[in-house]
């Protein structure tokens, strides 16, 4: 079958059914994870957390009174801030939470990833022995749950509990879905249906800043920033009831594409950690972890920093959501499709090396548009950003695609979670770099929206480029390692066989 997204339209309509709920169901997946990125700042000014600055007092606005906003943001202590009066009649400025800060970074980041990545791998030993299915649909409800209960917090360690329980339950989402696209798709369209998969990234992340700004705006029931939190629980429980009762759990497949029948059923998960352990030590697969782990971070640091560093350079909430609620959406799921349609098409040429060409090339490329949303001004910054989502976001569904061709079907799913411990504990720690990396722009004389760019050079476009080097040196190990990884599976299928007729 050739490779390439228009390919998937010759699959099963049945498959192509899953795909779609598989694809909303990681799309409310990461509205509820970014959904605190958007609102952080009237959170924080509820609830109290993170970094306080002086800002223009909320009952004044820059159009009535211009230059109110720089007059404030300037003031760096708190008595001149609660004391200024910019010559109107009163309190110009207030000092107050501005949804920054380690607090934040550490409940965004940390308190999140920690135990998403170490819950990976539980729920992924679990799929490998029972239905992936009924775990995704279990999953889509507990963390629709637990985004539901955010909106009811009212301080800081709830909110940490809540992003904790979170995180837990977010965690099997990939691991499960990638597991059962691996069996609904041969190897040919793998990766365009992996592609397609993580549309819901784009769309996910574009409805948090629609749904962020805007709903917060709206203000339903007095209530803010809480009804970002509740919408969108509703829809969510409703695609785990859907998942349960429609998706079916496919027969797995091996690498190759060919059904394996019950031959993983007899491992035992001393053994899947062996065989994993085994994998994950080859060359070829710890570059490809690290590598992903570092344009990972680079990801995780802009999409944490987004909205803060659009409001330090004097943008409305207005303004952000107009431009973000969209331009995620178009450029990283015309990314990931186009990653997954031109790796898919020169595989059949080059193997499996040419999907890291795929990843190395669109890295570079992606660089420098990057840095365009931080060096122009408004709206060229927005529109910069459209292709650096295009290239830059390339490479989810063609690293993961390596990684699954790269181990035993045996432990798919587990190898799966393994990977995404990996490229998110060290990824989804890196924006706690942001603080110290920006204290140490201020400290040098930089006012704090142009020390926060800096910051954003360093970890946004810089990690891009560094993510593309680490790819790089994957591609003089992978031909070897892709070659064990074949015959291992051949092997491994064989003694399963033999095993099965002595039996």
């Amino acid at each position: 079958m050739a490779g390439g997204t228009l390919q998937l339209l010759k699959a099963q309509k049945y498959s192509l059914y899953v795909l779609l709920i598989l694809m909303i169901a990681f799309l409310f997946n990461q509205l509820d994870r970014f959904a605190l990125g958007i609102v952080s700042k009237p959170m924080a000014q509820e609830i109290h957390f993170g970094d306080k600055v002086c800002m223009t007092n909320h009952t004044l606005k820059e159009s009535t009174y211009p230059g109110i906003d720089d007059f404030c943001k300037n003031i760096t202590s708190e008595d001149i801030c609660v004391a200024s009066d910019y010559n109107i009649s009163t309190y110009s400025c207030q000092w107050n939470y501005d949804g920054s800060g380690l607090e934040y970074q550490i409940v965004a980041g940390p308190v999140f990833i920690v135990i998403y990545t170490l819950a990976g791998i539980p729920l992924g030993f679990a799929a490998d022995q029972y239905s992936r299915k009924t775990l995704l649909s279990i999953c889509a409800i507990l963390w629709s749950l637990m985004i539901l209960l955010m909106g009811f917090v009212q301080n800081y360690w709830q909110l940490v509990l809540t992003r904790f329980g979170l995180g837990i339950w977010e965690a099997g989402c990939t691991p499960f879905a990638a597991s059962l696209i691996a069996d609904y798709f041969d190897t040919e369209m793998r990766a365009s249906a992996i592609g397609v998969y993580n549309w819901g990234i784009y769309i996910g992340y574009s409805l948090s800043y629609a749904v962020g700004n805007f709903i917060t705006e709206a203000n339903i029931n007095d209530q803010g920033w809480r009804w970002s939190m509740f919408l969108p629980a509703i829809p969510g429980f409703v695609v785990g009831v859907i998942i349960f009762f429609t998706v079916k759990e496919p027969q797995r497949k091996a690498t190759s594409g060919k059904a394996e029948g019950n031959i993983n059923v007899s491992i035992s998960k001393l053994s899947k950690i062996k065989l994993a352990a085994v994998n994950f030590m080859r060359p070829s697969v710890l570059l490809l972890c690290f590598a992903g782990s570092i344009r990972n971070a680079g990801g995780y640091v802009w999409a944490y920093n987004t909205e803060p560093y659009f409001v330090a350079i004097k943008q409305t909430r207005h303004q952000i959501g107009v431009y973000m609620s969209w331009i995620p959406l178009v450029g990283g799921s015309l990314g990931v499709v186009l990653g997954g349609f031109i790796s898919d098409r020169i595989v059949k040429k080059r193997g499996l090396y040419a999907r890291v060409i795929v990843l190395v090339v669109s890295q570079l490329v992606a660089a420098p548009f990057a840095a365009g949303a931080l060096f122009l001004d408004p709206p060229w910054a927005y529109i910069s950003l459209i292709p650096s989502n295009i290239f830059g976001e390339m490479w989810i569904g063609v690293c993961m695609t390596v990684v699954v061709e790269l181990i035993p079907s045996s432990i798919r799913t587990t190898g799966i979670a393994i990977y995404l411990l990996i490229i998110s504990n060290i990824g989804g720690n890196i924006p706690l770099l942001v603080p110290p990396f920006t204290e140490a722009f201020q400290n040098m004389g930089y006012s704090k929206a142009d020390a926060l760019r800096g910051a954003l050079y360093i970890l946004f476009p810089g990690l891009y480029v560094a993510g593309s080097l680490l790819f790089l040196l994957t591609m003089f190990v992978l031909k070897r390692d892709a070659e064990k990884a074949k015959r291992d599976e051949s092997t491994y299928q064989q003694l399963q066989e033999d095993t099965q007729d002595r039996e």
